[in-house]
């Protein structure tokens, strides 16, 4: 079992505003492991080897903190833009 899960928060659409794929801003996915349910797999893509650092205790020297970034997807006309958040996972 993981010691974190990771909440991904559809924070903003960009372009047009309309995901090609129906996800809204404010949509969430919870990751407890590698796949939630209703994610679109290009953003899935994008996001899983983020969402695997976060979930293992990993960290991004790049951010002063590690438990909260944010990804997009690879639309070039509609970027669909992600926080990723880590917390505790229950017991």
């Amino acid at each position: 079992m993981y010691k974190f899960k990771v909440i991904a928060t559809i924070v903003e659409i960009r372009g047009e505003g309309k995901c090609s794929y129906g996800h809204r801003v404010g949509d969430t996915f919870e990751f407890t492991q590698f796949t939630p349910g209703g994610l679109c797999q290009y953003a899935y893509d994008a996001m899983r080897s983020a969402v695997a650092a976060l979930l293992y205790g990993g960290n991004f020297p790049w951010l002063e903190n590690s438990d909260v970034t944010t990804w997009a997807c690879p639309d070039p006309d509609r970027p669909v833009i992600f926080e990723l958040r880590r917390i505790p996972a229950d017991d």
